[in-house]
């Protein structure tokens, strides 16, 4: 009888009820000068901007003072973490962390780049949390003229990206740079899934000439740190960027940016094989540039509703 009892009571009060993961979607719009942007989602298909499309945290550090690409993930540590790119020609990122994604701590400038002189650029940078380790790994693109010179001309403007990496538990001290992705061509973009034990790097094909690419394409590895391989053919058309996966009820959804279009889009797949693109079937906010997708629970985003 007391058994009946609790679950009769438990039903009534909705203490029974599972709650729900809420999709968030962090983004810039425009260049990135007024920084970040949030929006949610119930389903992963339509999104909702929150603080009616305004920024809720205004980049503060880099010469440009920008927050393109803006990576939240959250960390062991409870927190949520951001990296993003702060300018066009710097040979660092942006850092920041927040306990609810409305008051961040200090922004900070991570000189990832510093000891390479000819470095032009630190671009789109993400982040993974590594559960074994208990340690962040950050990868982003950078171009480092005549280092890979048989690509030289392959990009836009002599640009000829490929991924680097660092590692970090505390954010304040980081393991050395090191090359994360040369699969022989231009690359930027990248970001990782663990999936039943291997890690997936999805990135863009930034080849240009002779035949542009502009694509998606998936490597995989048993190890984080690589040798990432076994690359697939392109999972999107051409001329997008930005890749952003999660998985939802729908399969894996890959969200990228159609930047000549000036429109969200996505493809979504059960195997991480076969493709099929639902950018028809997608819903973002006006003005929305890519970003990353996450989860937070009910209580995280009725706190964002009601803070703006």
């Amino acid at each position: 009888m007391y058994k009946y009892l609790l679950i009769v009571l438990m039903a009534l009060s909705g203490l029974g009820e599972k709650k729900s993961d809420i999709y968030l979607f962090s983004y810039f719009k425009d260049n990135g000068k007024d920084g970040l942007h949030l929006a949610y989602s119930k389903d992963g298909l339509k999104w909702k901007a929150l603080n009616h499309n305004k920024s809720f945290l205004k980049p503060k550090v880099g010469q440009d003072k920008l927050m393109r690409d803006p990576c939240i993930i959250k960390g062991g540590d409870g927190k949520f973490h951001m990296v993003w790119t702060v300018s066009w020609n710097e040979k660092g990122i942006g850092y920041a962390n927040s306990d609810d994604l409305i008051n961040w701590s200090e922004q900070k400038f991570i000189p990832v780049m510093k000891h390479e002189r000819g470095a032009r650029n630190c671009w789109a940078p993400e982040l993974f949390y590594d559960e074994d380790s208990d340690q962040y790994l950050i990868c982003w693109a950078t171009t480092i003229p005549e280092r890979f010179p048989e690509t030289d001309k392959s990009g836009d403007d002599g640009y000829n990206h490929r991924l680097y990496y660092t590692t970090t538990k505390d954010f304040n001290n980081f393991s050395e740079t090191k090359l994360f992705f040369d699969p022989g061509f231009n690359v930027i973009d990248g970001t990782i899934q663990k999936i039943n034990g291997v890690y997936n790097l999805f990135f863009k094909n930034e080849i240009l000439k002779p035949i542009a690419e502009k694509n998606i394409q998936i490597a995989s590895s048993t190890n984080l740190m690589g040798k990432y391989s076994n690359l697939s053919e392109p999972i999107t058309k051409k001329w997008v960027e930005g890749p952003s996966v999660i998985n939802t009820e729908q399969g894996w959804i890959v969200y990228f940016d159609r930047y000549t279009k000036h429109k969200m889009g996505a493809v979504v797949s059960s195997d991480l094989k076969t493709w099929t693109d639902i950018s028809d079937k997608i819903s973002f906010p006006k003005g929305t540039r890519h970003g990353t997708v996450f989860k937070v629970n009910d209580k995280i985003l009725k706190r964002l509703i009601s803070s703006k």
